[in-house]
């Protein structure tokens, strides 16, 4: 049950809301949820995806399409990537109003601008206002952008926070230490396999002025998901 008075709503509407009552085998940083050392549906699915992905390296290499050693560069820049460069998104967002204007109008080409190149998939930026708080979750299963972000972290793909955040968004969001105004509406925004969104957080007070920079170094991946805010270190 949605805690009152909560006006959240999820951007598309899950399909997926069966797996509600499902355990998890991860929790979210700071969640008291069910222990994560016993194996659980997560666990078997994730052993699952790690042959199918063997498989699927082995036939691509055994078909001269790609070899081990690209395979391996792919893996390490992927696995070398983090949330800095959104981070430097935001960053830029905060320092230039038009560029700012461009993200949230057609972030693909303002992401490019700074040269990052997204890929395929859309890029939708969601601001945080006063009025409006918004948090980014993959009810099917771990949709993340990857170019900006990196790789996701494991509360992000556990049933527990892909099922509870579109159900009780302020429990959740408590759970990781932000506990919002009741008047703020939490927007859950859903990824799907060709769309992926980010959040702008609204910039910390006292920090007009900085630089790019330093104006990163308040981000988090967390912040940029939505279960944080951005802030001043210290």
């Amino acid at each position: 049950m949605a805690d009152a008075p909560v006006s959240s709503s999820v951007v598309p509407t899950a399909s997926a809301m069966s797996t509600a009552s499902a355990a998890s085998a991860a929790a979210p940083a700071g969640a008291t949820a069910s222990a994560t050392s016993k194996s659980g549906p997560a666990d078997l699915a994730q052993g699952d995806y790690r042959r199918l992905q063997a498989a699927v390296e082995e036939l691509l290499i055994l078909k001269g399409i790609v070899n081990r050693d690209e395979i391996d560069r792919e893996v390490a820049a992927m696995d070398a990537r983090s949330h800095q460069r959104g981070a430097a998104v935001v960053a830029r967002a905060w320092c230039d109003p038009q560029f700012k204007a461009q993200l949230l109008s057609d972030a693909p080409a303002a992401v490019r601008s700074m040269g990052i190149e997204f890929g395929p998939m859309h890029l939708i930026v969601v601001e945080n206002t006063p009025a409006v708080h918004n948090v980014i979750v993959c009810t099917l299963c771990s949709c993340y952008p990857r170019a900006l972000m990196g790789m996701p972290p494991q509360w992000y793909k556990s049933i527990e926070y892909r099922s509870r955040v579109v159900r009780e968004p302020r429990s959740v969001l408590a759970e990781f230490g932000l506990t919002l105004p009741p008047a703020v509406t939490i927007r859950v925004h859903d990824s799907t396999a060709d769309m992926r969104y980010l959040v702008l957080p609204q910039q910390p007070e006292g920090t007009d002025g900085w630089s790019e920079q330093a104006l990163a170094e308040t981000l988090s991946a967390d912040s940029l998901v939505g279960v944080a805010l951005a802030k001043v270190a210290g």
